[in-house]
């Protein structure tokens, strides 16, 4: 079944899922520039409507819908790799910038914990030099901080919060190996832990979130 088309190509972009039903789509690439345009699809009437721009053009990013209904966005890549962050408010259909991470990302993933704040994880740098490093967005300050790094370097990979708190972190690319790996991130204690490695190596998937207590 077709719906509307969007009104610009794009690849490499995100899609959000707004608290209203709606979904925001941001940047990514149209085959000659980097994509500050965001536009938001209406599922009742499956149409597209353009909305606010991002302060800054990038794909790869990363985006998170906040407990206050607004949407994070933070790294990527244009011309560089990037370590900025903005907000998007549905309400007013606008971008305004928060605090900028400690560590440049790119194909890194964003979850929301219980206590409404954002666990980053690795991803690359300008130079493709994969991390292991993490942090904490804190939506009310606008500040991150930095937590517990993960047992080995990651991009491209999944992360998902399990019904008991912690998040699993799964697969991925280490810069040299397509990863089978998998972790998990305790909150509470701001630490990893390996878990069991999948069946087959896996890059650039999608994991469901579980129901595990």
């Amino acid at each position: 079944m077709t719906t509307g088309s969007m009104n610009t190509v794009r690849s490499y972009h995100t899609g959000t899922l707004l608290a209203n039903g709606k979904v925001l789509v941001a940047g990514g690439y149209n085959g000659c520039a980097y994509l500050t345009s965001t536009e938001l699809y209406n599922v009742s009437s499956g149409t597209w409507a353009i909305t606010g721009n991002m302060n800054i053009a990038r794909q790869y990013h990363i985006t998170k819908l906040l407990t206050n209904g607004k949407v994070l966005v933070a790294g990527g890549v244009n011309s560089v790799a990037l370590s900025s962050a903005e907000l998007y408010d549905p309400a007013a259909g606008t971008w305004t910038n928060t605090g900028t991470m400690n560590v440049i990302r790119n194909s890194a993933t964003a979850t929301l914990l219980t206590n409404g704040k954002v666990l980053v994880t690795g991803g690359s740098n300008s130079g493709g030099t994969v991390s292991s490093t993490t942090e904490i967005y804190d939506p009310p300050s606008g500040i991150w901080g930095t937590t517990g790094s993960m047992s080995g370097v990651r991009m491209s990979h999944t992360a998902c919060m399990l019904a008991n708190g912690k998040v699993l972190v799964t697969g991925g690319y280490s810069g040299s190996a397509y990863l089978a790996s998998t972790e998990l991130y305790d909150p509470t204690l701001g630490t990893w832990a390996t878990t069991g490695s999948m069946s087959v190596t896996r890059e650039a998937i999608t994991s469901a979130c579980c129901r595990i207590i």
